[in-house]
């Protein structure tokens, strides 16, 4: 076990990495060795990648791919995905070739308004704070137009202070809801820096409104990842007759066997995770990708997903007058620039490949993909089951765990391309092959 450390941030990188593979591990010249060569070689490219966050000692690397072939509202499409999980990539990109030749994926942003609050504590009567609202309201505007005005310029900014009663849930806890219009930028900081100075002026000038009965205390003022109305629809429709592929399956089976797997995640909590978490595969590799916060995106559609008082499924589907429709409709706060999106090389090079979208195209883009997956997923578990396809694509991680040669992984893959793929099963054909 070792000793807690003083000034631990004031150590170079190196002693850092020192007292780290010194302080854990059984082989500290290993350790340091793994650390070091996940290091960038240009110096330049690696200082840009500590100063990221606090206290690096080296790079963790997921693998970028990229899934071609998708057809988004007329235009042609080759999605990064950035994502450690086997068939994910392989499974969005036969989901965009399905649809490719049937008219494609339509997608469109509906809203894209998004929340942030200043929560309080207020004691006294709320006609009173009210009227203080009301009054107040103009200057709280005013107080932050050096803060708005670049990007009220370019058609956004702050589009309405809400003053929420909330105290049926918690003695004398109020809010101001903000809605905030930040365009291109996810805006997180934009949104932040204007909360702060709502609460500024909204707690000052409260000292001098003399018919205050009460005190006003601030608790924090910070955005919601939650944004039911930053919302983008995502679907793909076929007549029934073209769901004809090659899982041997009747298009008329298909179609009925798929709306009631549907169906279940719509009902079924436990199978509703599960389903929305192949949703967030397609999605998260996305906006990992393209520089963007995944974690607030997997809390906010989450969080939607709770909508109507129990957590369902994201993704719906119909069958009317011989169409099946497939769609999907969720909340993401995205952005294009700022951030990751004007610094990392890859995520530079990311956006560049889809050719320089708008927040609204990458929400559009990056919904697609998480109904690509979808969608390729059930398809997998209507018919053949999920395990055949996710299998064989994980063989090669197994192979690696066990130290493969180039020969081995050839010899194994053609023996499993007409046999089931378990971990027991490559491992005996493993021991078979090298006659253990």
């Amino acid at each position: 076990m070792s000793k807690p450390i003083v000034g631990f941030s004031k150590l170079s990188k190196t002693e850092k990495i020192d007292w780290i593979s010194k302080s854990y591990f059984k082989t500290p010249e290993h350790a340091k060795l793994v650390l070091e060569q996940y290091q960038n070689s240009d110096k330049k490219l690696q200082q840009l990648h500590d100063e990221f966050i606090e206290n690096t000692v080296s790079n963790y690397y997921l693998p970028l791919g990229v899934a071609p072939n998708f057809l988004i509202n007329n235009k042609l499409y080759t999605i990064p995905m950035a994502i450690e999980e086997s068939s994910v990539v392989a499974a969005a990109s036969k989901a965009a070739k399905f649809w490719q030749s049937r008219g494609g994926f339509k997608a469109e942003v509906i809203s894209t308004t998004k929340i942030g609050q200043v929560h309080f504590m207020y004691d006294g009567d709320f006609s009173q704070l009210q009227h203080y609202f009301n009054t107040i309201k103009p200057q709280l505007f005013n107080d932050t137009n050096a803060i708005t005005q670049n990007m009220r310029k370019r058609g956004g900014g702050v589009t309405n202070i809400e003053l929420v009663n909330k105290t049926n849930k918690l003695d004398n806890y109020y809010q101001l809801h903000v809605s905030f219009e930040t365009l291109d930028a996810m805006g997180a900081n934009f949104i932040n820096t204007c909360l702060e100075q709502f609460a500024k002026t909204f707690k000052n000038n409260a000292a001098n409104f003399n018919t205050l009965n009460g005190n006003i205390k601030i608790v924090m003022s910070i955005l919601s990842n939650y944004v039911p109305n930053c919302l983008v629809k995502a679907q793909v429709s076929c007549p029934i007759e073209q769901l004809n592929d090659d899982k041997n399956v009747s298009p008329q089976v298909f179609a009925d066997t798929f709306l009631q797997a549907v169906k279940i995640a719509e009902i079924e909590p436990y199978r509703a995770v599960t389903h929305n978490k192949g949703i967030m595969n397609g999605i998260d590799a996305v906006v990992l990708a393209t520089g963007n916060d995944f974690r607030a995106i997997e809390a906010g559609i989450h969080a939607y997903a709770c909508k109507n008082g129990s957590y369902s499924s994201l993704t719906h589907a119909s069958v009317e007058n011989g169409i099946f429709k497939f769609w999907i409709e969720i909340p993401l706060a995205l952005g294009t620039v700022g951030g990751l999106t004007n610094l990392h090389p890859l995520v530079k090079l990311c956006l560049e490949l889809l050719d320089h979208p708008s927040a609204k195209e990458l929400m559009q883009i990056v919904a697609v993909s998480g109904l690509a997956q979808n969608f390729a997923a059930l398809r997998s578990l209507t018919t053949t089951g999920i395990q055949e396809g996710h299998m064989k694509m994980h063989l090669m991680n197994i192979l690696n765990q066990h130290d493969a040669t180039p020969t081995e992984k050839e010899q194994i893959t053609a023996h499993f391309k007409t046999n089931t793929v378990s971990h027991s099963a490559v491992i005996e054909a493993l021991h078979n092959l090298r006659g253990l």
